[in-house]
């Protein structure tokens, strides 16, 4: 099928995590999705939306809490990663869309999550790695965090780094001004 490329859906999710490996029993999950779509035609961000998902096989730690500012009181009041993904899908039409993240990680995460419980990974077979695109554009030898990116360009983040929806935004901001340059250079 090929893509509907009028909105690029921006994703950023935010796991359970620890500072080390996860204690017996848990896993790290998905537990916000931060979403910014951006229209293609404009080259403007549309919408930014956080998704929370309530954890099945962990619990948010405070190492967790202090890096993205989620609590565990936050996670257990989302949704199910069932229902964010029908979110997605339905909603947002993800599987004919241009997914597109900072790295793999986000892409990487939802198959995994996504195959543990049985649900449909709802994006398409494609993916836009934005940090790739970024860092190839720039003449990089290697690849920048968002907070780096952001700072090469003279841009201040908005919002809380680590925080899906604020990441979401951010990205999608400079994905905006890759897709800008690239427009005005003619090629």
């Amino acid at each position: 099928m090929a893509k509907t490329l009028d909105v690029i859906l921006v994703i950023d999710v935010e796991s359970t995590c620890w500072e080390g490996y996860p204690p017996p029993g848990q896993m790290t999950e998905i537990i916000e999705v931060g979403l910014c779509l951006v229209d293609t035609a404009s080259l403007e961000r549309l919408e930014k939306r956080s998704l929370m998902v309530r954890p099945q096989k962990s619990t948010v730690s405070a190492f967790c809490t202090e890096l993205t500012g989620i609590t565990q009181e936050m996670a257990e009041a989302g949704m199910t990663l069932s229902d964010v993904v029908h979110i997605l899908m339905d909603e947002y039409r993800a599987p004919e869309r241009l997914f597109a993240s900072w790295g793999d990680y986000d892409r990487n995460q939802f198959r995994r999550n996504c195959d543990s419980y049985g649900i449909p990974y709802p994006f398409g077979p494609t993916h836009l790695n934005v940090k790739n695109l970024f860092s190839i554009a720039w003449g990089l030898r290697q690849e920048l965090g968002i907070d780096s990116a952001m700072e090469r360009l003279g841009l201040t983040m908005v919002g809380r780094h680590h925080r899906g929806v604020d990441d979401a935004w951010n990205i999608a901001e400079l994905l905006c001004l890759q897709l800008k340059r690239i427009r005005r250079t003619g090629i």
